[in-house]
């Protein structure tokens, strides 16, 4: 694995790998040895703000020896219009790897074409693939296993975390349910071409929520859609609460990648109820970043330019 750009082109071996790799680094922090990016400086290049994102992947390059160097879009060229590509060509010849968080998929594609260097994608218009291996190792974590499990997502059903839910639902083989307003379901040529009739999706909230072990929710309104204020309108009867997991299976947890709008997508008491784990869900970004990092160095280390 040179770089890490999506769940939709992982195997379920390396998803499987990756997730091995965060639990045994999460319950070895602070006693390992072993620093693979140390000598290493990587870039992470911002164009979407962040908390969880910037802080796990500062700690993270941090932890394994690394050092990390925070550029937004006012400190680089790319705020002035600079081709991602000329970008990628310059920062490859001076830093050993990249953390993009920005819109467009293809940029962070072609950062990855371009520059040579181990390229990750931390969230993009797309996918948000670092997120659901976050959220795949707090399931295991809680719940032992994926196998036989059913997830539901209630919310938008073609955002960037569904469209990540989605593929990794087609790799691992558990059942996943989407319920979204009709507008925002996943297209007919994008179910088509996932091909995964392990995956379903309705408008119905309490038909997806019907026997799942899994409650998995986001904000209505993605990153650069805060002035798209009718939208949420469409969502009434889409929250999370506890009429909503009074369909769920006994012992189901809830899942909520935060920043969490309480009266929303999720109600204050239900989120409340449920903090441990979506806090837990949280934190474990830092652990499968950190794993994601030791592969990318591993695989990177024979052609080192450095």
């Amino acid at each position: 694995m040179k770089h890490f750009l999506s769940i939709e082109h992982l195997s379920a071996d390396a998803i499987q790998r990756l997730l091995a790799s965060a639990a045994e680094l999460k319950r070895g922090r602070g006693a390992h040895a072993a620093q693979p990016l140390a000598g290493q400086t990587w870039a992470l290049i911002f164009t979407k703000s962040s908390t969880r994102t910037r802080v796990s992947f500062e700690v993270g390059i941090r932890e394994l020896g690394g050092f990390p160097m925070f550029l937004s879009k006012n400190d680089i060229q790319l705020g002035r219009g600079e081709p991602i590509k000329d970008t990628a060509r310059v920062l490859g010849r001076m830093v050993h790897g990249a953390v993009i968080r920005t819109f467009a998929q293809q940029d962070v594609s072609d950062f990855a074409a371009f520059s040579n260097i181990p390229t990750i994608n931390a969230l993009t218009d797309d996918e948000h693939p670092c997120q659901i291996l976050a959220d795949l190792l707090t399931i295991i974590e809680k719940l032992d296993h994926l196998r036989g499990r059913k997830i539901a997502f209630i919310g938008d059903g073609f955002s960037n975390m569904t469209r990540s839910w989605m593929w990794a639902a087609k790799h691992l083989g558990f059942e996943l349910a989407v319920a979204a307003p009709p507008a925002y379901q996943p297209p007919a040529e994008f179910l088509a071409a996932l091909a995964a009739p392990n995956v379903t999706v309705t408008a119905d909230p309490r038909q997806a929520a019907h026997g799942a072990h899994v409650i998995n929710t986001d904000v209505w309104l993605s990153m650069g859609q805060e002035d798209q204020t009718d939208k949420e309108r469409e969502f009434a009867g889409f929250e999370v609460n506890a009429a909503l997991l009074g369909e769920a299976a006994p012992g189901h947890i809830v899942l909520h990648c935060l920043p969490a709008y309480r009266g929303k997508e999720i109600s204050a008491e239900v989120l409340e109820l449920h903090a441990d784990t979506i806090f837990q869900q949280a934190e474990n970004r830092l652990h499968v970043q950190k794993a994601i990092l030791v592969a990318l160095a591993a695989a990177s280390a024979p052609d080192s330019k450095i």
